[in-house]
């Protein structure tokens, strides 16, 4: 990865082209750096990512369009257009898109660590399993589900 490159990425697409189908999302890559990680992320109604734990970064969405629903150690929260959340590291959280429609929020973490990678890796994945292995060897800790989940 490197230094940040100057540039711009330009709506809907992802940088360089780069973009990935993870867990029926659409993810758009902003930017790439050893410091920060970026990616635009479209989700129909009810897509959603489970409760997972980011040991080594920190992460947050800023919602631009739809309705979301955020849980952050364990606290259900809603997440409208135009809000910002944050998950230190370490913290289990999930999202859930709660609206009828399409949303569209913005996600970065810090320091990058192996996100690029992981992405790259589960693109098309459709074994959940596959991708809670994957996931563990770049620093994404999936939880098990909930009792009667």
């Amino acid at each position: 990865m490197g230094l940040l490159n100057p540039g711009i990425t330009p709506a809907n697409a992802g940088d360089g082209g780069t973009v990935w189908n993870i867990l029926g999302q659409t993810y758009y890559l902003k930017e790439s750096c050893d410091t920060s990680f970026s990616f635009e992320v479209h989700g129909m109604a009810g897509t959603f990512v489970p409760a997972h734990i980011h040991p080594t970064q920190d992460e947050f969405i800023y919602l631009l369009d739809g309705e979301m629903e955020l849980t952050l150690d364990g606290q259900t929260h809603p997440l409208r257009k135009g809000e910002m959340a944050r998950m230190p590291m370490g913290i289990p959280h999930a999202y859930k898109n709660v609206g009828t429609g399409l949303s569209r929020s913005l996600f970065w973490v810090t320091p990058a660590r192996k996100l690029h990678e992981l992405f790259s890796r589960i693109h098309n994945l459709t074994d959940p399993m596959e991708v809670v292995a994957i996931s563990a060897t770049c620093e994404v800790n999936f939880l098990p589900p909930p009792p009667g989940a």
